[in-house]
């Protein structure tokens, strides 16, 4: 259990751990590809670590030549092995519902399983597709485990019900193996991190406005590439700048993918002054520094329609409203299915540390009311929940304490450390 203290500021500079929606996709490209790739500020958090473990348990070799470095001797689209025991997902979403895309055209079963929070979160629309396409997957009411059985696939032109990068990915991945030319058309602009890595490890794709497209027979080789930081794990600090007046935060060599970075304007609306400058772009993916500066607490509304840009940092821009001013979300139903029910526990956490809050079927409402008095948070083993109740945390009258603070290994180990150095 995490103590934060009361904050005036916050005020540094500094860099996050690399993306990890990138390195999952990195790593598991990597794994398809002929020949070695050479990953650097690979993700070094808990989820990601699943992703490599469930590659080795396919006979991929992978090296750690530094915490933050892999290199993945690759075994082409055809080359995985048979797993001689159930893969574990551990808490990581994007490992499942991805990896299943790959191993549904493997000529072989495989089960993926994950932890109870895991094997809560919903698997049919990811099943869906890749029986579609020929794959046979059972699962138990729609949940995992998922056993795998892999075959001979068929393309599908699919459009997904619910917006989502992690299916659209499974999809794509899955029409590696599939005869014919797979597409997906989504309705609206999910993060296109696979699009581009697909296309850093010459993979051929098509797009066009919402629609992309994989054929399948495509031989890629292995690559060097560096990840970016992560956009959402900077969110929190960014944030916690917007929310204190007279607070600045600069986080340098940051992910500056356009379909991550809608809470940029989020926070100009709020009332920060923000700035951005694109310093570099590798592998199709821009990056550069951010600086956010607190001046004035405001209201802020996101309606449906901006969501699905900024589903992982929902819960970061409840906390704008700590210290002050109002946030308003609508049409985040999907928050419910994240690793804890996000939109429940954020309300009840935010009480907990003497902050107004309402729940909606669909999102929540954070009203700014004074000073908090501050209390004792429980993040619910969610590691996005933890982070932004430290946040909240920084506004309150006394020292608060987070409960299931360790889950911030998931995807931040650091991130405690890091704020007791930003906090003046």
């Amino acid at each position: 259990m995490a103590t934060v203290q009361p904050a005036r500021q916050v005020y540094g500079k500094l860099r996050v751990p690399g993306d990890k929606s990138i390195s999952h996709r990195y790593a598991l490209l990597a794994a398809l590809a002929q020949g070695s790739s050479h990953l650097t500020n690979f993700a070094p958090g808990a989820d990601c670590a699943s992703t490599v473990a469930c590659l080795g348990g396919l006979g991929v070799e992978i090296d750690r030549t530094a915490p933050d470095v892999i290199v993945v001797h690759g075994r082409g689209l055809g080359g995985f092995q048979p797993p001689g025991m159930p893969l574990d997902a551990g808490n990581s979403g994007t490992t499942m519902r991805m990896l299943a895309g790959i191993l549904a055209g493997q000529p072989f079963t495989s089960e993926l399983v994950g932890d109870e929070s895991l094997s809560r979160r919903p698997m049919r629309r990811v099943i869906a597709p890749l029986s579609s396409m020929g794959a046979r997957i059972d699962a138990v009411d729609g949940h995992a485990p998922l056993t795998i059985h892999g075959s001979p696939l068929r393309a599908v032109a699919y459009r997904p019900e619910v917006p989502s990068a992690q299916v659209k990915s499974a999809v794509l991945l899955a029409g590696l193996h599939a005869e014919g030319i797979t597409s997906v058309t989504e309705s609206v602009q999910t993060r296109d991190h696979t699009e581009r890595a697909l296309r850093a490890f010459g993979f051929a794709i098509s797009i066009d406005r919402l629609t992309v497209s994989v054929d399948r027979g495509q031989q890629a080789a292995g690559c060097s590439l560096s990840v970016p930081g992560d956009f959402s794990s900077a969110a929190f600090w960014l944030v916690a700048a917007a929310s204190l007046p007279g607070s600045r935060i600069e986080v340098t060599d940051v992910g500056l993918n356009p379909t991550r970075t809608a809470l940029l304007d989020v926070l100009g609306r709020f009332g920060a002054r923000v700035h951005v400058e694109e310093s570099a772009t590798h592998a199709g993916e821009p990056r550069g520094t951010i600086v956010v500066e607190g001046d004035r607490t405001g209201a802020v509304e996101i309606i449906p329609a901006e969501v699905p840009a900024l589903i992982d940092e929902l819960p970061a821009l409840a906390a704008l409203a700590a210290n002050g001013g109002q946030v308003t979300v609508s049409g985040a139903a999907e928050l419910r299915l994240k690793e804890s029910d996000r939109i429940a526990v954020l309300v009840s956490g935010f009480r907990a540390l003497g902050i107004d809050a309402d729940e909606r079927p669909d999102g929540f409402i954070v009203h700014g009311n004074g000073q908090p008095a501050g209390g004792i948070a429980d993040a619910h083993g969610d590691h996005r929940m933890a982070m932004a109740f430290a946040v909240a945390a920084l506004a309150a009258r006394h020292p608060s304490k987070i409960d299931g603070s360790e889950a911030v290994a998931i995807s931040y180990a650091g991130f405690f450390d890091t704020l007791e150095r930003l906090v003046v």
